[in-house]
């Protein structure tokens, strides 16, 4: 008796010697990036737009690996206008199997540039049943940028770094963003100011509900910045549809903090930018393309001048997922989906569009969930989530916690297309009709998801906006 006891002496000695050493582990990083410029000749934007005819920008796939206790984060964002249902999947999947973790781990977001391929698998197997393959992306490159991307990956994760502080900042930007839902007295939706706008009185009207800042996350090792991670909502295009693949503005305004902090990675994840847009203050001139960037720059750099640093270690990172099933917008039906993809005098994007909204009922029907997730890392959260979301989830995200210092990354996966809040699906307007595959309820769904994942049990503490 008195042998055993001293094993389970020496046992939990050896248990509570390794939790604290778990407690004290430092977190670490890795940072990886990859080019996925689609060839020339390429299917750009889902095939709404003019084919690749030029590479203005060179498009790529970049993020970060965290090692925590429980197994490796990654946070991946991509020059892409959208990645959608199978195909996020299998993002996932290869960024997963890439650095050794689960693909409920990994996040996978667009920043959601036109000028660059928009890929979706589910919907490439229906187009290719009715002879329409490789007519919304090209299929054997997005094959391939998930191995290149991959590959980064695994390079990557072999050289991580030790982080010891983590920042947050917050920088204002000053004529980017605007709302582009212009409600009239009646509370109707009543112009629709896109990414450039002409129409004086759309110009004239009010920003309207945008998010204006900018926020930051800095990951350093003492002094030395390892990693930058920026989050802005708004749709990131000044001019499109010409044929030139770029990251437009939101891309430079990137390169150019990358440039002023040379060897520091440089992540940028689009906000819920659903309902925003630069309209107010671009006229889609290509000479106002660097003037928005630089407009961007420079909230980006009041948020790292901003940065307030405090010690962090793996303990303090954690990563929760809800999975959630979005309600599917009631017109979307099977046989007149059908008929529309095998209508071989329909238009080709129209065929394409069918498709997108068959493979998205198709996925919800077969019980498929969408993940959702947040990171918590010392005092910041970051919420993880899919589709063109409009802004006021993100304020609504903001006053739910308003003790912390919470970013939100939307288009995850683009699969349900816009996704409004209720109020907004009895106000008509763009982003509400047939390029929404999600009913009113979404907003339910949504919130509660939310509010698990901040850890908030009061749902009146918010609603949006």
């Amino acid at each position: 008796m008195r042998g055993r006891s001293f094993l389970v002496l020496v046992s939990w000695g050896v248990f509570t010697a390794a939790c604290a050493g778990a407690e004290d582990a430092p977190l670490r990083i890795a940072t990886f990036r990859a080019d996925v410029t689609p060839p020339l000749g390429a299917v750009l934007c889902h095939g709404n737009v003019a084919p690749a005819r030029k590479i203005v920008d060179p498009l790529t796939a970049r993020g970060v690996v965290l090692f925590v206790g429980e197994g490796p984060i990654v946070l991946c964002a991509v020059d892409w206008v959208g990645i959608g249902n199978l195909a996020h999947d299998a993002w996932r999947e290869g960024l997963a199997e890439a650095a050794g973790t689960s693909p409920d781990r990994v996040a996978v977001h667009v920043v959601h540039q036109h000028d660059a391929p928009g890929v979706d698998f589910s919907t490439e197997q229906i187009l290719a049943a009715h002879g329409l393959s490789g007519k919304m992306f090209d299929v054997d490159f997005a094959h391939q940028a998930i191995r290149d991307v991959a590959r980064a990956v695994r390079e990557a994760v072999g050289e991580p770094r030790a982080v010891t502080h983590l920042g947050c900042g917050k920088g204002l930007v000053e004529k980017v963003a605007s709302n582009r839902r212009i409600l009239g007295p009646g509370g109707k939706c009543v112009m629709t100011r896109m990414s450039s706008c002409r129409n004086p009185k759309a110009v004239a009207a009010p920003e309207g509900i945008i998010d204006p800042c900018v926020r930051l996350l800095g990951f350093f090792a003492g002094e030395r910045a390892l990693a930058v991670i920026t989050y802005y909502a708004t749709h990131p295009q000044s001019y499109y549809g010409r044929g030139g693949v770029s990251w437009d503005f939101v891309g430079m305004a990137r390169a150019a903090r990358e440039a002023a902090l040379p060897g520091v990675a440089h992540v940028h994840f689009n906000g819920a930018g659903g309902d925003i847009a630069a309209g107010k203050y671009n006229d889609g001139s290509p000479e106002n393309r660097p003037v928005l960037a630089a407009r961007l720059e420079r909230g980006m750099r009041a948020a790292w001048d901003a940065v307030e640093k405090t010690p962090i270690r793996a303990a303090d990172v954690s990563w929760r997922v809800c999975p959630v099933r979005l309600p599917v917008r009631t017109t979307i039906k099977e046989a007149r989906c059908l008929d529309r993809v095998r209508d071989a005098e329909a238009r080709r994007i129209d065929r394409a569009f069918a498709a997108r909204d068959l493979a998205w009922m198709r996925r919800m029907d077969s019980g498929h969930q969408i993940r959702l997730a947040c990171l918590q890392v010392g005092p910041a959260y970051v919420l993880h989530m899919p589709g063109e979301l409009c802004i006021e989830y993100q304020l609504a995200a903001q006053d739910m916690r308003r003790d912390r210092f919470v970013c939100m990354a939307a288009y995850g996966d683009l699969g349900p297309g816009y996704i409004c809040t209720a109020a907004a699906y009895g106000q008509g307007g763009y982003e509400t009709g047939r390029v929404s595959r999600v009913a009113p309820e979404v907003e339910d769904v949504l919130m509660g998801a939310m509010r698990e994942l901040l850890g908030v049990a009061d749902p009146g503490e918010a609603r949006p906006r």
